[in-house]
């Protein structure tokens, strides 16, 4: 890879095994990763962890794992994962995360590629479609399983080991100080396989020297906001995305606080009152699904309490804005502040101090809307091959309709076509056998990301759009179907959506209505108006050029089962168009 730009590197040395053990050893007795069983909450210390991880090196090692060896690990959210990846990086191997979405064949294509011999898994289904994935894998070894009551296929030669059995019968690993200390800040720690919109995943090489500069600066920005240690993170977002990896693990780690394993997003408004956290990241489609419950609630209730809501949301717009509150608006908002604002501070736990927003744009409609309910938003942006983070606001400074200025150590420009460039230590090996698409990716030291976008003069970054997304239409426009779908889907009668028009004259969608508009539609023709209703006021908030003129009501949800969403919530545009096509069509061929 060429040599990174003139700058100066940000990052001087880094071993995040090593970070996690000296952190162990000054607060040993506190409590660090937290889970939930039977209805319960349970705590393990920094101690009980890390003697955990020392006896599943150990029998890492003794089923052959070496330096430089790949082990995949997937499973849900939980102690073990953590577990699982610092006992992995502690011998010098390299942590392969798969999503707990794949396919029995998208294990398989993940295991032959990296060539792992080893897979930690959890239980369950999951365990299943992974067990019988290395099963059919050459050179596969060992299967290693959190949970014993699991039904696995048949594995063949390979060993099957359970991880309470190792737990209570390994011996931690002797010399696992000198393996940390062999390893190298430029050695590769992990492959994160790319879920993708489309195609085969690529596997990202980061290595410590990457992971650490995204913490190294993430750690410099949240201390503007007094909150860089110490902290209560709820995790939700899959540890096998890179920002989940980073920001909501090794993170963490090297801040000295807890980490809480949300149970699923389904629980996530239950949990954030039982967790209390100060900090939690997520990707936009977490944060849509919150303003969805809290504003449904709203309306049902109605009466004056949905009326001084409303008004919160309103002066708290005006006051975002930065236009001054008239006398009798600036009183109103302060006894806003104690009816509505507080409530909903309690309902996402009470403790709150920033939502952090990062994998995909965030519509800037719902980012004022949490911020005008005194909600902190720190927008973000980044990618894997960035590990991930490359811009974030400052807690001092929010501007949420950017995605904020370059973080610590990072450099960011624009290429002639728009397209964001980013160099620095965070920045990726490669690809993992694809030195094609890594020459494509990196040219020069700089990060071609793909996604297009304009920096003000104050270095605040805004995505305008995807360059592979781009839709060009007949009259040789283009036009950004994320800030369309963003319009679309804040009107309450639509849930998802994913435009379409490319070299087309206008544009269309195929639009999942909300559960509250199937609710009340009397049959598919009031359905139908309902929505075009909605359209309509968001076809309001456009240009002439990004009005979306027809559209298709979806059979179903976008989902990661029916493999219309990827692990990261983002929507499948090529698998939409593949179920839609024909219906799209049909609609421009109307006159």
């Amino acid at each position: 890879m060429p040599a990174v730009p003139t700058s100066d590197h940000y990052v001087t040395s880094a071993n995040l095994p090593a970070a996690f053990f000296k952190a162990a050893q000054q607060s040993p007795d506190k409590p660090l990763l937290f889970h939930k069983a039977g209805g319960t909450w349970h705590g393990q210390s920094w101690a009980e962890i890390s003697e955990q991880v020392c006896k599943l090196a150990s029998t890492l090692v003794k089923q052959g794992v070496k330096s430089g060896d790949r082990v995949v690990v997937s499973a849900e959210n939980r102690p073990e994962w953590a577990i699982a990846d610092i006992a992995i990086m502690a011998i010098g191997g390299i942590v392969v995360p798969a999503y707990t979405t794949n396919t029995e064949q998208d294990h398989h294509y993940i295991i032959d590629h990296s060539s792992a011999h080893i897979a930690i898994t959890s239980s369950g289904n999951l365990a299943l479609r992974v067990g019988m994935a290395a099963a059919r894998t050459s050179n596969f070894h060992t299967l290693i399983v959190m949970d014993k009551t699991t039904t696995l296929p048949d594995m063949g030669d390979a060993d099957v080991l359970f991880w309470p059995d190792i737990m209570k019968e390994s011996v931690p690993l002797a010399d696992i100080d000198s393996r940390i200390s062999a390893i190298d800040s430029d050695d590769v720690c992990c492959f994160i396989y790319t879920s993708g919109t489309g195609g085969r995943p690529k596997g990202v090489m980061l290595t410590h020297r990457s992971i650490q500069a995204n913490i190294d600066a993430a750690i410099e920005l949240l201390a503007e906001g007094n909150v860089s240690e110490n902290q209560r993170f709820l995790s939700l977002l899959p540890l096998s995305h890179s920002y989940e990896h980073t920001a909501g693990m090794h993170l963490p780690f090297q801040s000295n606080s807890e980490v809480w394993y949300c149970e699923s997003t389904d629980q996530i408004a239950a949990n954030l009152v039982e967790v209390s956290p100060t900090l939690m990241t997520a990707v936009p489609r977490l944060y849509e699904v919150l303003y969805e419950r809290i504003t449904r609630g709203v309306r049902i209730k109605g009466g004056i309490s949905a009326k001084l809501f409303d008004m919160a949301v309103k002066l708290g717009r005006k006051e975002l804005e930065g236009r001054l509150l008239m006398p009798h608006e600036f009183l109103l908002n302060r006894i806003l502040d104690r009816l509505v604002r507080q409530k909903v501070h309690a309902r996402l736990g009470g403790n709150l101090k920033y939502f952090v927003s990062g994998g995909a744009a965030l519509n800037p409609e719902i980012g004022s809307f949490f911020m005008a309910l005194g909600v902190k938003l720190l927008q973000g942006y980044g990618q894997t091959e960035a590990s991930p983070l490359i811009s974030a606001n400052r807690p001092q400074n929010i501007k949420i309709e950017t995605v904020g200025p370059a973080v610590s150590g990072v450099t960011v420009k624009l290429a002639s076509d728009g397209e964001i460039l980013v160099a620095g230590d965070l920045l990726m090996k490669g690809y993992w056998r694809d030195e094609a698409s890594t020459a494509a990716a990196i040219r020069d030291g700089w990060l071609y990301t793909g996604d297009l976008g304009s920096i003000d003069k104050d270095g605040m970054i805004t995505i305008t759009g995807r360059k592979k997304d781009i839709i060009v239409n007949s009259g040789g426009e283009n036009i950004a179907p994320g800030r369309v779908e963003a319009l679309l889907t804040i009107e309450p009668e639509i849930e998802q959506t994913m435009v379409d028009g490319d070299r087309r004259p206008w544009l269309s969608a195929v639009i999942v209505p909300s559960q509250d508009t199937y609710d009340m539609a009397k049959d598919p023709t009031h359905l139908k108006a309902l929505i075009a209703d909605a359209v309509e006021r968001a076809n309001s908030r456009l240009s002439q050029i990004e009005r979306v003129r027809r559209f298709v009501i979806a059979d179903e949800k976008f989902t990661t089962e029916n493999g219309l969403m990827t692990a990261t919530l983002k929507v499948r545009r090529h698998m939409v168009r593949d179920i839609y096509g024909d219906q799209i069509d049909a609609l421009y061929g109307k006159r």
